[in-house]
């Protein structure tokens, strides 16, 4: 698998509710081995956490992975804050269909969404959704809300083997490494718009491949 060249320092990585978040440790352990000098930080949804833990993301990473909920405690009330403005780019991977929606109609119930709604960092999400959530009616209302926004592309989807059905149905996010390319595009789309340089002095190869 070809690791492809990103023009960023820091990635927020946010994972949702979709049953594939369940792979998303492998992911995270590909992408420190291929991009060592991207530092990454990373927020969980609470449905994400039926299938993949904090914790266990936080041995793989060595970092604090937060939830994305409201705290009681002082410092963290910030959180949102800090989630629009210290990423160089965000990547919701996967981003299942609640989430997708939540994001396109304006919401900013929990810090990740509120942060999604203010930043103005690159945003590329990976559609993983049910069998004819693609092509449904608010499906195709929300595609059409988020390719407005000057600042966010959607993945679509690859056909596969849906978990719920057990038929080749389902609608499985297209793989980290593709929705990379996407946000690197993005970005690099938008710095030429701004004229900033966004060549070789940015750009973060990869260093190698996890097993």
């Amino acid at each position: 698998m070809k690791v492809p060249p990103i023009g960023v320092k820091r990635l927020l990585l946010i994972g949702t509710g979709s049953s594939n978040v369940a792979f998303l440790p492998l992911w995270v352990n590909w992408f420190q081995v291929s991009y060592p000098d991207v530092e990454m930080r990373i927020v969980l949804t609470r449905s994400a956490q039926r299938f993949v833990t904090r914790e266990g993301l936080s041995v793989l990473t060595n970092r604090l992975v937060f939830e994305d909920a409201w705290s009681e405690e002082p410092q963290a009330r910030k959180l949102h804050v800090e989630l629009a403005s210290w990423p160089d780019a965000i990547a919701v991977y996967p981003a299942g269909m609640h989430f997708i929606a939540r994001l396109a109609q304006g919401l900013a119930d929990t810090p990740a969404t509120m942060a999604l709604q203010c930043t103005q960092a690159p945003i590329a999400l990976a559609a993983a959704l049910p069998p004819g959530g693609w092509e449904s009616a608010a499906m195709r209302d929300h595609r059409a809300r988020l390719a407005a926004r000057e600042n966010v592309v959607l993945q679509p989807p690859v056909t596969g083997l849906s978990m719920t059905t057990g038929r080749n149905d389902g609608n499985q996010p297209e793989t980290l490494p593709t929705l990379l390319r996407s946000l690197e595009a993005l970005r690099a789309r938008r710095a030429a718009r701004q004229d900033l340089p966004h060549g070789d002095p940015g750009a973060v190869s990869g260093a190698g491949l996890a097993s």
